[in-house]
């Protein structure tokens, strides 16, 4: 689609995970009723992987959403005790079936010495280096996703059990995975040592349950009980909850981006509801960048409007539904073709000149990326009759891509890179631009940079190595599909 008409520019979203170990329980429905809560994370594909207890794990991966993917006769062929389960949009590799999750590796297959299922959200930035080391000790791999490196590594192991190989192979893996993975009889969940996605640990009855957010616990009816910690791994079996820190040496770095954009409004992260740190986001920006002679407040739907009732609420000023978005957009890959294009976002949005005409708004957003959704919303405004379009987004500008399992756009592409904010203002064609400063947001989230990772808008990144780390395609460029002990690119 062209970029004029991009329903999604903002930031591409990662992965979301999910893991059970609950006998007694239709464990597969309850994964495919929290990989609906996570749909939010990928719309490319998605997945689940069960076994009953000492038998075989069977996987169900296909492209599209949850609801396409999985039918009610799918759900009671993956009956069983435990289950995990993946939704994907693409951060390492291709969007392509044999990239979708969880990726399953037999016993005996590929020199394999145990069966498992696994499901990543993160982006490894030593993929590279560790597919060849694979590689070179003969192992076969089906796809390009960094998600399999792992699960190949853990399944080859010798390790007696898998929380003993997961204790030896996370320490070679470097970047940001938030894992579950499963065999015969248990489910094992870890997170990388900066902990910088997110994932939460719950219960149902007298069971356990991993989740990327905690809105996976709530439709299904379990309880958040804390956040695995960075470095931690959790395992799930017979024997219950069972915890053990395999990884160490890195500082706290959470996404920050999580509180802004990528995670639902009514999770929990931190401590921290997620709909509420989005409206103080709203309510600072507005003590930041008054709009002294605007009229009304109103939000780019859905992801402005927590913080622009926030902007209200310190400005004083009225919030009204100025913009009307089309939620069902995302679902139709019929191309609009030349006769529509000219109405551009008309298509997911369209203003409404009762509520916009003569006004002069306070328009706000989380973000900004490429800039050509913003720049047609302004229009659209002017078109409807605003007398002035003032933006205001609740971060601060994004100007630095992210190696760590988001597909962020590059520097080149970015709208606030190598620019002013008086000159985005321009380029965007608004009245006034502003975005919330970055003490703003920690205010907001009650954290501190110390303890969180904001490389995209200040470009310090917290793991060494991140400068050169490999990009989206880099399996695919450098390391081609090839049979098992095919010496691998030096």
């Amino acid at each position: 689609m062209p970029p004029d008409l991009d329903v999604r520019e903002g930031p591409r979203d990662e992965c979301g995970v999910f893991g059970i170990y609950a006998p007694g329980h239709d464990v597969s429905r309850l994964a495919y009723f929290a990989l609906y809560a996570l749909q939010h994370r990928g719309q490319e594909s998605a997945g689940i992987a069960a076994a009953d207890t000492g038998g075989y794990i069977i996987t169900q991966r296909a492209m599209g959403l949850v609801n396409q993917v999985f039918k009610e006769h799918d759900l009671r062929a993956l009956g069983g005790d435990l289950t995990i389960g993946h939704v994907r949009y693409s951060t390492t590799g291709s969007n392509e079936w044999e990239n979708s999750q969880p990726v399953h590796r037999s016993a005996g297959a590929q020199g394999n010495r145990r069966e498992l299922a696994l499901a990543h959200n993160g982006n490894l930035i030593n993929a590279v280096e560790l597919h060849a080391a694979l590689r070179a000790k003969g192992v076969s791999f089906t796809s390009t996703s960094d998600s399999e490196i792992i699960a190949a590594a853990l399944s080859e192991h010798p390790a007696g059990t898998i929380e003993d190989a997961v204790a030896a192979v996370v320490p070679t893996l470097r970047g940001a995975f938030s894992t579950v993975v499963m065999t015969k009889d248990r489910v094992i969940a870890f997170r990388d040592a900066a902990g910088i996605r997110p994932l939460v640990l719950g219960q149902i009855g007298d069971r356990y349950c991993v989740a990327s957010e905690s809105c996976a616990f709530d439709i299904i009816g379990a309880t958040y009980l804390r956040d695995v910690a960075p470095g931690e791994m959790v395992s799930l079996s017979e024997s219950g909850l069972e915890s053990r820190m395999v990884a160490s040496g890195e500082r706290e770095a959470f996404c920050v981006f999580e509180y802004i954009y990528f995670a639902r409004p009514d999770s929990r992260m931190n401590g921290t509801v997620l709909q509420a740190a989005r409206g103080r986001m709203g309510e600072i920006l507005a003590r930041e960048a008054p709009a002294p002679n605007a009229d009304l407040v109103i939000p780019v739907p859905d992801s402005g409007i927590p913080a622009a009732r926030g902007y209200a609420r310190v400005s004083g000023l009225p919030q009204d539904d100025g913009l009307i978005k089309n939620r069902y957009v995302a679902r139709t890959f019929i191309q609009p073709g030349q006769e529509l294009r000219k109405h551009g976002l008309r298509l997911k949005f369209n203003p409404l000149p009762e509520i916009v005409g003569g006004q002069r708004l306070v328009v706000v957003d989380d973000s900004i990326v490429r800039g050509n959704t913003t720049r047609a919303i302004v229009q659209m405004l002017r078109d409807a009759g605003a007398a002035e379009v003032h933006m205001r987004i609740s971060a601060p500008p994004l100007k630095n891509p992210c190696h760590y399992g988001v597909d962020m756009s590059t520097r080149e592409e970015m709208v606030a890179h190598g620019r002013t904010t008086e000159e985005i203002a321009a380029h965007l064609g608004c009245d006034s631009l502003a975005y919330l400063s970055m003490a703003g947001v920690y205010e907001a989230v009650r954290g501190s940079s110390e303890r969180h990772c904001d490389a995209c808008f200040t470009g310090n990144y917290p793991l060494a190595g991140t400068d050169i780390a490999n990009d989206k395609f880099a399996l695919e460029r450098s390391l081609p599909m090839a049979p098992a002990g095919t010496p691998a690119p030096a």
